[in-house]
């Protein structure tokens, strides 16, 4: 009896580059696909590109213009070149208001970052509590304006409650905001209150950053918190450190509401700080040619500062490997 043999079995189709059964999509085709992409892509970003020239580029490429004219909102601006920038070169309220602000950075920056580090360490080596998260950043809730009048009416000198517990110590009261000793580190330490929660919970999410099985191994080697803090903690937090230095330092040299609120540049121009000055010669003289001039003057200063910021801090490399 003979059997018949069997057909050779069928070849199955070969699978396509792209999958089972598909051909491969040609040049044509993935470029219309990432095409597609950069369209959708160009609709999410176009809003806040049109915020972004709208609100700061064109304002910015407009002002550096007024700078090198004589403008008053009444007539047409006039160019005068260089002008403006000699007249600011010679201007002592000037010189005077940048000295002003200085002090004032130098104080809020120094208090603000001390302060906010040692809530953040608190925080992060003590408790991880969402409720204390939420009282600290409380003041920070508020805005300027608001936090200025608050104690403004705490720290009058007949009628505060800050005077009146000093006082009910028996100690003399103290002109906080009208004496030219007190008023710069007054508001400094204002703004420290309402902004150091928000810095400290920048700073604990770089914390959060930091491995735990560091400070493990540095407990069983007998380290510390206070060498833990030093060794490990200061070093592995410096890029997160770095950049919340650079957003304060620029945030400080900017401040304005404070000040207007609560002292409107006085006594004696005390508290006259650069932004008021600005402000004053814009709105309230109409020099808007010589106010753009002092403006793109503080814009180079806060570039050369955070440039020099950026690379003295390392703020763009990491000790965690």
């Amino acid at each position: 009896m003979t059997i018949a043999s069997s057909s050779p079995p069928s070849r199955l189709p070969l699978r396509g580059a792209e999958g089972a059964g598909t051909t491969p999509r040609t040049g044509r085709a993935r470029a219309r696909e990432h095409g597609g992409d950069g369209r959708l892509a160009a609709v999410f970003v176009a809003p806040a590109l049109l915020g972004f020239t709208v609100f700061l580029l064109w304002p910015t490429l407009r002002g550096i213009y007024l700078s090198f004219t004589r403008f008053n909102l009444l007539t047409p601006a006039e160019w005068v070149g260089l002008d403006n920038y000699v007249r600011m070169v010679h201007d002592p309220i000037f010189w005077d208001s940048l000295k002003v602000t200085v002090e004032y950075v130098v104080i809020n920056i120094g208090v603000q970052t001390v302060s906010a580090l040692a809530i953040a360490v608190l925080l992060q080596r003590l408790t991880q509590s969402a409720v204390l998260r939420g009282i600290v950043l409380t003041p920070y809730l508020m805005s300027n304006v608001v936090a200025g009048l608050v104690w403004l009416w705490i720290l009058d000198n007949q009628l505060g409650i800050g005077n009146e517990i000093i006082a009910g110590l028996g100690f003399d009261r103290i002109p906080f905001l009208a004496d030219e000793t007190w008023a710069i580190p007054t508001i400094a330490l204002i703004n420290v209150w309402r902004h150091v929660g928000y810095t400290a919970l920048l700073l604990f999410a770089g914390l959060q950053a930091i491995p735990n099985d560091v400070y493990e191994a540095a407990k069983v080697d007998g380290a510390g918190e206070w060498r833990m803090f030093w060794r490990i903690t200061m070093p592995l937090l410096r890029p997160v450190l770095a950049v919340v230095l650079i957003m304060t330092v620029i945030g400080s040299f900017q401040v304005f509401d404070t000040v207007a609120v609560t002292t409107a540049g006085g006594p004696a121009n005390a508290t006259n700080v650069l932004q008021y000055y600005i402000y004053g010669a814009a709105f309230g003289r109409f020099q808007f040619g010589y106010a753009s001039a002092m403006s793109v003057a503080l814009l180079v200063v806060l570039s050369a500062i955070t440039v020099l910021q950026y690379r003295i801090t390392r703020a763009g490399q990491s000790d965690l490997g």
